[in-house]
């Protein structure tokens, strides 16, 4: 059966989604968002800078949260999530699959180290407000390409476990503003979904 090691608040989260849509049988491993249990020699034996997401699949040890969903719907898919290589969708599927780390999740790392991570006294509010106009930036893209979709490539896919995640956490974090109408009804849609609402009440 797979294992995940899983921490709240993280892109665990996107992973134990992903898990969640296909319908596939997992154990979780909870763990702290905190140094005792992340950087333990037992968990960094799992991974060497001691981060989560880690999935274990019978004998592999596989992390990073874009991997391990190409992983899970490569040897589990379960028949879905990913459109087929010829599929006209493929290339924005890819795409955007990787849009979120590539272009969205560093301003959000930004953001997150300068309102919780940090204590006060070391947070940098120029670092902070460049952060938040980039996130904001990066995000105009992907508002116009949902125009007309409920999901980026239309049907529900795995990308929008990636994405869709960044762009949650994005409008928590108060970067996706009002004028991004097609951004802000696509993560209410996505927080609707019951698989949504199962990962997230972990974390």
């Amino acid at each position: 059966m797979l294992k995940l090691h899983f921490a709240p608040n993280s892109r665990a989260v996107r992973t134990l989604w992903l898990l969640e849509e296909l319908g596939l049988p997992y154990e979780l491993n909870m763990m702290a968002f905190h140094p005792k249990d992340l950087k333990s020699d037992e968990h960094r034996a799992r991974h060497p800078l001691g981060r989560i997401p880690v999935l274990e699949d019978d004998g592999v040890i596989i992390w990073e949260s874009g991997a391990i969903a190409e992983y899970i719907l490569e040897r589990h898919k379960n028949g879905g999530l990913k459109p087929a290589v010829d599929a006209p969708e493929f290339p924005a599927y890819l795409q955007w699959f990787h849009y979120c780390e590539g272009m969205v999740m560093p301003p959000v790392n930004t953001i997150v180290v300068h309102t919780l991570l940090l204590p006060e006294d070391r947070r940098d509010a120029t670092v902070l407000g460049q952060a938040q106009r980039l996130l904001t930036r990066s995000l105009a893209p992907v508002d116009q390409a949902l125009a007309g979709k409920e999901y980026l490539i239309g049907a529900f896919s795995a990308a929008d476990t990636m994405l869709g995640h960044a762009a949650v956490m994005s409008n928590r974090l108060g970067c996706v503003p009002d004028e991004m109408t097609n951004l802000k009804a696509y993560t209410a849609r996505l927080e609707a979904r019951p698989a949504f609402l199962k990962a997230d009440s972990f974390g």
